[in-house]
């Protein structure tokens, strides 16, 4: 199996599979969909391109006898982020254990593992089936995994995120807010007769500051604290203007049992108290995108599969943990299907140097190919 693996990740990485919503202009995932579906076809393995999206196509690939057992999804993400910074980042490199590449850690690895056990679990002939989705657009808006769950179910799954061979059962999610200051424009040799946004701007900062400290008193067993950090700032325009707008952009991580309704509430109450002190104050907030946050009981069955599959894998126990990013298991579990996390180590998710280490890699295709022939029996 390990020389499959390695020729299979290999090949996904060479394939220029860049996020246009990204990068402008970039490959996107036609080509890599497309070399996904001819290695079903050529496993005997069914194979459906979704397309719904513009050039932008995830595909559902089957295995199993589909006649009786049950459906255990298994998803993996075709795009990578951009590639700036990097030396030759589409040629696959082995250094040892370690496959260099974009894209390698996150996530062809977990994709290529997926890809072999759903293999494999065909020709163990299994009743069920196992559905591997390779979707598109995970790094931006998740536009792939939500047309799959439109068209495919499943008893269970697993997303092949890396995890680090641990058996990840929590994730954060996460809202960005936009908080606009209104001020007044005028030369700036006249101040008197302006308002300064930006300036303005400053107190909320501060009160934006002071509620991430607050936020570390409540602490999730496995995620630790919610968290929140300024992403962005806009205004002015130019240096002898008073500037008449500030747009603030600030992302808040959320715990599970946190809504975007939560966020937004400490929102108001945060401006309220701004407005207190600066009655003058005119600042308005929206909320751009939301991403809820993920959890499974550790005793869910697809759960305690991957833990069993795994200790016979790794000749160990996993360990069980949550994980610092956010993933389509999210959007998955949301739709009712119960759903845990398990991939392969590496590092350099979006980084200048990323590597997946090939033997992690085979082991976790060893464990899906094992949870897969028993879940789907």
């Amino acid at each position: 199996m390990s020389r499959e693996v390695l020729a299979l990740l290999s090949d996904l990485v060479a394939i220029d599979s860049v996020n246009p919503s990204l990068v402008p202009g970039a490959a996107g995932e036609r080509e890599v969909a497309e070399y996904v579906r001819r290695w079903a076809v050529g496993a005997a393995l069914s194979a459906d391109v979704l397309d719904a999206q513009p050039s932008r196509p995830s595909v559902v690939v089957r295995g199993g006898a589909a006649e009786g057992g049950a459906t255990l999804l298994l998803c993996g993400h075709l795009d990578t982020v951009g590639v700036s910074g990097m030396s030759d980042p589409l040629v696959p490199r082995v250094d040892g254990d370690r496959l260099y590449g974009r894209g390698a850690y996150d996530m062809k690895a977990g994709l290529a593992a997926a890809l072999v056990a759903c293999r494999d679990a065909d020709r163990a002939g299994i009743a069920g089936e196992v559905v591997v989705a390779a979707v598109a657009d995970e790094e931006h808006a998740s536009l792939g995994v939500r047309e799959v769950l439109d068209r495919a179910g499943a008893d269970a799954a697993i997303v092949t995120e890396p995890t680090e061979l641990t058996v990840a059962v929590a994730h954060k999610g996460f809202v960005w807010i936009e908080i606009e200051i209104q001020g007044r424009a005028a030369h700036g040799s006249r101040p008197h007769l302006g308002v300064d946004a930006i300036l303005r701007a400053g107190p909320v900062l501060v009160a934006l500051s002071d509620l991430n400290q607050r936020l570390g008193v409540r602490r999730h067993p496995r995620l630790g604290p919610g968290t929140l950090h300024a992403s962005l700032i806009d205004g002015g325009r130019e240096e002898s203007t008073i500037p008449d707008r500030c747009v603030l952009t600030f992302e808040r991580r959320t715990l599970p049992g946190e809504t975007a309704a939560d966020v937004e509430r400490d929102v108001e109450d945060l401006l309220a108290r701004c407005r207190a002190v600066d009655p003058d104050l005119v600042a308005t907030h929206r909320t751009t995108l939301v991403r809820e946050p993920f959890e499974v009981p550790e005793s869910t069955p697809i759960v305690t599969e991957v833990i069993d599959a795994a200790t016979r894998t790794l000749a160990r126990r996993p360990d069980v943990a949550g994980v610092s990013y956010w993933a389509d298991s999210a959007f998955i579990a949301a739709a009712g299907i119960p759903t845990v996390l398990f991939g392969p180590a590496g590092d350099g998710a979006h980084a200048e140097v990323e590597w997946a280490s090939i033997d992690s890699t085979v082991a976790c295709a060893e464990t899906l190919t094992t949870v897969a022939t028993h879940f789907c029996r």
